[in-house]
């Protein structure tokens, strides 16, 4: 992984862009295709006042989960707990919300703004065990850089 070139071309991305959807849809459909294992990439926000998540923009597959309690899932339990959430196999979760039956693995990281968790980048991916410390570095970078222009 070109850590430092992918860092690089999120900064292009951000100070580019010309508003917030359109930075993060760049920023999805980007990491989607320099990183052959990122089969589906988008981010959730907090909606509102509510305990839940929303889906905002994301590159792959659609999903039918665009309203996902806090709790519910990967992305619910990372809405709740506020660490990084990496699952190699999700075979071995229990609470996992299915997105399809493409997806072996997951890696969710959260995203602060003002010590607060307001959302997340979520990653699914075809493949078992993919991720590795450099996607956590990389996504808590990309996180950190998203904080900037939400």
């Amino acid at each position: 992984m070109k850590i430092d070139f992918l860092k690089n071309k999120i900064i292009s991305i951000i100070d580019t862009s010309s508003s917030k959807e359109n930075t993060l849809q760049s920023i999805c459909d980007f990491l989607k295709q320099e990183i052959d294992y990122y089969d589906w990439v988008g981010f959730y926000f907090k909606n509102g006042d509510k305990e839940e998540l929303k889906l905002a923009e994301f590159a792959g597959e659609p999903t039918e989960h665009t309203i996902i309690p806090f709790g519910k899932g990967i992305c619910g339990q990372v809405a709740v707990s506020n660490k990084n959430f990496v699952v190699q196999d999700i075979t071995e979760q229990d609470n996992y919300i299915s997105c399809g039956w493409k997806i072996k693995s997951e890696i969710v990281i959260p995203i602060f703004k003002n010590n607060e968790n307001i959302g997340q980048i979520d990653i699914d991916s075809h493949t078992k065990n993919p991720f590795t410390k450099s996607d956590e570095e990389l996504l808590e970078y990309v996180c950190e850089q998203v904080t900037k222009i939400v």
